[in-house]
């Protein structure tokens, strides 16, 4: 019942009223955009800084990742190894007690074989030991990155924590005084201020007559359209930007 009331009184008003009600909702959200753009560009550059800090965490995460693996490749390298030297001391000694030139071949192939098996791991325990080295030198220089950023993070964050405690009371006191306002227009013709507001650059969604021309496109109005403003008896929007108009005088109200 009491939805029904009031959105019987928001019908009942004047269209003066409505002028007025959404001219009083557009300067106390201009009052809001005041307090936003203290705020500046910080909310934007904290959440930049919040994401480059977490791509720096992924990437050293998976440096490291990189690194435990080339690590385990070259212990491996390192087993092939001893095991390929095992090998050559068996057919070696087994080189000793052949019965014929045959067998003696047979083992000097199996140990040329192991040797070159030897070189081979050499090599890749040289390549992966380079590429480890420069691993460990992008996890030291993403980190050192990364303690800078969380640096400029803490920085920021306190900045904006300062300028917001400063003037967070000032913008719930305006938005509850826009919420108020809202409440005395009718819903379709608050949404269309919403929309164009939104729309607008300067967030500006209704604005004044101002010499003759748009307060906020500043194209010229013609003297009649004029008339119709100031007799405030209906919504009239600007014909090249779409902002509601009203009459300069109504700031005095």
């Amino acid at each position: 019942m009491a939805t029904e009331k009031n959105k019987s009184e928001v019908g009942e008003i004047s269209t003066e009223e409505k002028l007025i009600a959404l001219y009083q909702l557009q300067q106390v959200h201009s009052e809001i955009d005041k307090i936003l753009i203290l705020r500046g560009e910080l909310p934007l550059e904290v959440q930049d800084l919040e994401d480059e800090i977490e791509g720096l965490e992924t990437r050293i995460e998976n440096y490291k990742e990189d690194a435990k693996n080339l690590e385990i490749s070259i212990n491996g390298k390192k087993s092939d190894i001893l095991h390929s030297n095992e090998q050559i001391k068996k057919y070696q000694t087994q080189q000793d007690n052949v019965r014929n030139n045959r067998e003696y071949d047979s083992l000097s192939k199996e140990i040329e074989f192991q040797t070159l098996e030897i070189e081979l791991s050499e090599k890749k325990i040289r390549e992966f030991s380079f590429q480890l080295n420069e691993r460990k030198e992008s996890i030291e220089k993403a980190s050192a990155l990364l303690e800078e950023r969380k640096g400029d993070l803490d920085a920021k964050k306190k900045e904006l924590d300062s300028i917001t405690s400063d003037t967070e009371k000032e913008k719930q006191m305006l938005q509850e005084k826009a919420d108020a306002i809202s409440k005395r227009v009718e819903e379709r013709l608050l949404n269309a201020y919403t929309r164009i507001r939104n729309g607008a650059q300067n967030h500006l969604g209704v604005v004044t007559v101002q010499r003759d021309a748009c307060g906020g496109c500043f194209n010229k109005i013609p003297p009649q359209r004029q008339l119709d403003i100031r007799s405030r008896k209906k919504i009239i929007v600007c014909e090249y930007c779409g902002r509601i108009l009203v009459d300069s005088d109504l700031s005095a109200l």
